[in-house]
């Protein structure tokens, strides 16, 4: 992968942590960049980005507070997204991702080209969000 888009991964995920883009924002970016999606591995504190030939970037995700609980807990996690999407001020990725885990979210798969975000737990529950239109 080129440093170019190695860079707009990483800045991408910089400004989600610290609060400076927005998802639709960061959204645009990583697809101007040539990227499909991105997933995110709370178990692994991971994100990868992944191009159309598969090439992709892996980003280390800050350690967020608390384990992954057992029950995936879909009218909770689909209460996170609703919380992220009202532009709430105490709203953070960090605290995000805090309560989700908490609410047995593992990870999340973003698909630009299915223009959706598949939330899963530890057995492989999800709650599908697709994105605004």
């Amino acid at each position: 992968m080129d440093a170019e888009r190695i860079a707009v991964a990483k800045a991408c995920l910089d400004a989600a942590c610290d609060g400076s883009l927005s998802f639709p924002e960061i959204i645009h970016r990583l697809i101007d960049a040539g990227f499909e999606g991105y997933t995110v591995d709370y178990r692994r504190n991971s994100q990868t980005c992944y191009l159309p030939d598969g090439d992709c970037i892996e980003l280390d995700l800050l350690h967020s507070a608390g384990a992954i609980a057992a029950t995936f807990d879909n009218a909770g996690v689909e209460a996170l997204v609703r919380w992220a999407q009202a532009g709430d001020p105490d709203y953070s990725y960090a605290a995000f991702s805090e309560k989700a885990k908490d609410k047995g979210c593992a990870g999340y798969i973003v698909s630009f080209l299915g223009r959706r975000v598949v939330y899963y737990g530890r057995t492989a529950e999800t709650h599908v969000e697709m994105f605004p239109q």
